[in-house]
């Protein structure tokens, strides 16, 4: 007799036996390859199948980055609050509420110090989880309280962006987070303090037309978009077909608006090399 043949009749399963499949065993890759999740996290989050870069937060780029793991938080419990008592379907507060209540996040970016590679680094990761990685007063605070702390520290300062844009609900208030952004930038640079842009999938809107493509080096995982507007807007504004790849990683290096595009598992090499090359100092093996 065959093994999948039942040698009894009327096996039943109680509903308070039956189990569930436990979610998050598997990952299923937009190419549709299929990666065992603990293998994903050891692979740095990148598909070994396809080499598909998977979304990750702030939690996972810190553990890439920092030395074991250990990091010094940098204005932790910053909010956003409702000048302009907005409202869609939500009102304002109730959606910064669930998003915090959902991710466990208080804001878009996390800021944080640390050793990579034996020496001190300042980052300001971006979270997309929190409603699509937008751009608000707390982001252009936070990110320019760390560049600020860089610039009393004398330490080097990386941006990892991934953002839907400027976020709608502050309206002129976020879109001057480009301009605060930007000046704190160009004060890292007059001190001479490397500043290095990592753009992750997604990059565009408002985080693109600032900080995220101001780097000394600016560099991309494989596969990214990164743009300003989305390639549907893009056409339907020129009347044109747009060339295939527009908006990838890849297009952007080739047509000369990234440096390099670095693997994720090379990531803490490669940005700490191009932080000891800006400041002419002996490269860290």
């Amino acid at each position: 007799m065959a093994w999948f043949k039942r040698k009894e009749k009327g096996i039943t399963t109680s509903t308070q036996e039956k189990k569930d499949t436990p979610k998050g065993l598997w990952y299923k890759s937009p190419t549709g390859k299929i990666v065992d999740a603990k293998e994903l996290e050891k692979n740095f989050y990148v598909s070994p199948e396809d080499g598909y870069h998977v979304r990750i937060g702030s939690n996972e780029y810190f553990e890439i980055l920092f030395d074991d793991n250990k990091y010094k938080e940098l204005d932790a419990k910053l909010e956003s609050k409702d000048p302009l008592k907005f409202e869609d379907t939500k009102k304002y507060p109730d959606r910064l509420k669930a998003a915090q209540e959902k991710t466990k996040l208080k804001d878009a970016v996390r800021t944080a110090v640390g050793k990579s590679k034996g020496n001190d680094l300042v980052i300001a990761c971006m979270d997309f989880s929190f409603i699509g990685g937008s751009m608000g007063s707390v982001v252009g605070e936070k990110i320019a309280r760390a560049a600020d702390y860089a610039l009393k520290k004398k330490l080097p300062f990386m941006i990892i962006s991934k953002s839907g844009g400027a976020r709608m609900m502050e309206a002129a208030l976020s879109l001057m987070q480009l301009a605060k952004t930007s000046v704190k930038l160009a004060q890292l640079a007059d001190a001479g303090l490397p500043y290095i842009s990592l753009c992750t999938d997604p990059t565009t809107g408002g985080t693109t037309a600032s900080f995220a493509m101001l780097g000394d080096i600016n560099i991309s995982e494989p596969g990214a978009l990164i743009g300003f507007a989305g390639p549907r807007i893009v056409r339907d504004t020129t009347g044109k077909e747009l060339p295939e790849g527009f908006q990838t990683s890849e297009f952007l290096l080739e047509h000369g608006f990234l440096d390099f595009i670095t693997h994720r598992n090379q990531l803490k090499n490669k940005v700490n090399q191009y932080i000891d090359l800006v400041l002419n100092q002996p490269l860290r093996a």
